[in-house]
C-alpha cells in the first residue's frame, strides 16, 4: 500500500524563517513575509497521519521533492513533523506532492455565499 496516496497535506497558515543559528533544524513564525527569500518558508503538515507513521510519510515526501531538486526539511511543530520549503518553491512542491498522489487540503474562502 502506498502511504503517500493516503496522505492529506495542509499548508500551515503562518510564514516561517529559520531560527538564527539553526537553519534546517528549527523555525520560528514571522508576522509578515519579508524580502529575505532565502529565509522565507512555508510549512506543510499531514492531516491524515500522526506520530511515527507521519514521520515516515514526511521522509517519503522529502525524497520526492529531492528528486525535483527542491530542498525541504522536516521540523517538529507542536509535537508533529512538518515539512518546510522555501516560499519560492511552494508551487513546485504542491505540484510534486499532487503528482505522487498526496491530497492537498486547501483553505476554503467563501467568494460566493451559499
Amino acid at each position: 500500500m502506498n502511504n503517500i496516496q493516503l496522505s492529506v497535506v495542509h499548508r500551515l497558515p503562518q510564514s516561517y524563517r529559520w531560527l538564527s543559528g539553526f537553519a534546517g533544524i528549527k523555525v520560528e513564525p514571522i508576522p509578515l513575509p519579508g524580502n529575505d527569500e532565502d529565509n522565507n518558508l512555508i510549512g506543510l503538515k499531514l492531516l491524515s497521519h500522526e506520530g511515527e507513521f507521519a514521520r515516515q510519510v514526511m521522509h517519503q515526501l522529502t525524497d520526492a521533492l529531492e528528486d525535483i531538486q527542491v530542498k525541504a526539511a522536516i521540523v517538529e511543530i507542536d509535537g508533529e513533523p512538518c515539512l518546510f520549503v522555501h516560499r519560492e518553491d511552494e508551487s513546485a512542491t504542491l505540484c510534486c506532492l499532487k503528482n505522487i498522489g498526496a491530497a492537498i487540503a486547501e483553505s476554503v474562502t467563501a467568494l460566493y455565499p451559499f
